[in-house]
């Protein structure tokens, strides 16, 4: 009979989740019809703000030429910036959340860097490493690494420290540690850096990008300035927040199976 309800009660609640996520539309479509009837009228000058069907005529032009390679372009930089600022993040979080004495070392040099503006960056890893990708790649390491680090050292200082205790009491090495302990316990917080270091890391690629890029979104938002195409940079953030959205959602579903594997793992292990 249990079960039973509990079908029903979730054939019901299905449905009502449509509306739920349809009502998150309803703001950006009154935005672009607004706008479409605010620039039809004249208004807005044309040449400020291009009426949403220009945009859109724009981005159709561009899906079936060089979109595609701007994306591409910029996507591989993000996940290589991200991968390497986030592997990055959380080992120095390791280490810094579980030894008083790194921090001591540490955590005033990274309270001095994380201070720095990301253009502030542009021009010193011009002089290291060159226009090539490396200092694209850099930067938005630079970006991913410290909402990692400062979410992943406030994870592992909250985990209860008799937990740590007794697992080096019961002989733990620190691959165990982090793997048996560590990590479940800190997987909200660290995810929450992810999350937030995944947003910083498309922000920083535009800023990336101004370093002598030819293709990418933040070549064409520099390209639809200079050439005063409004329209082509609106196509450019559109294309950004959409990929931005995107990939958010897809570390969020990520996030959720984790949390269901730490919930599985910990039942587990208090049932041996």
């Amino acid at each position: 009979m249990r079960s039973h309800s509990n079908l029903l009660a979730a054939g019901t609640a299905r449905p009502r989740q449509w509306p739920r996520r349809l009502k998150g539309l309803a703001l950006p479509v009154a935005i672009i019809l607004l706008l479409e009837a605010v620039v039809r009228l004249g208004w807005i000058a044309a040449y400020q703000m291009p009426a949403p069907s220009e945009v859109a005529q724009t981005l159709l032009q561009l899906a079936d030429g060089a979109l595609w390679k701007h994306i591409g372009a910029s996507l591989s930089r993000v996940l290589a910036g991200f991968a390497i600022g986030a592997l990055l993040g959380l080992l120095f979080a390791a280490w810094v959340g579980l030894s008083r004495e790194a921090e001591a070392w540490l955590e005033p040099t990274f309270a001095s860097l994380r201070a720095i503006p990301s253009l502030a960056w542009v021009p010193l890893l011009l002089l290291w490493l060159g226009i090539g990708e490396t200092s694209k790649v850099t930067l938005i390491a630079i970006g991913a690494f410290f909402p990692v680090y400062l979410n992943g050292v406030a994870a592992i200082r909250n985990i209860d420290r008799k937990l740590v205790e007794v697992a080096r009491m019961y002989g733990f090495g620190p691959l165990r540690l982090a793997r048996r302990v560590l990590l479940p316990a800190a997987i909200p917080g660290i995810f929450t850096g992810l999350r937030t270091a995944l947003s910083l890391s498309w922000m920083f690629l535009v800023a990336a990008e101004l370093i002598a890029a030819t293709r990418g979104l933040g070549y064409l938002l520099s390209d639809g300035r200079e050439t005063s195409r409004p329209d082509l940079v609106l196509a450019a953030i559109i294309v950004l927040a959409l990929l931005g959205k995107l990939s958010d959602g897809l570390l969020a579903g990520l996030e959720k199976r984790w949390l269901a594997w730490r919930d599985t793992f910990n039942g587990t292990d208090t049932k041996a």
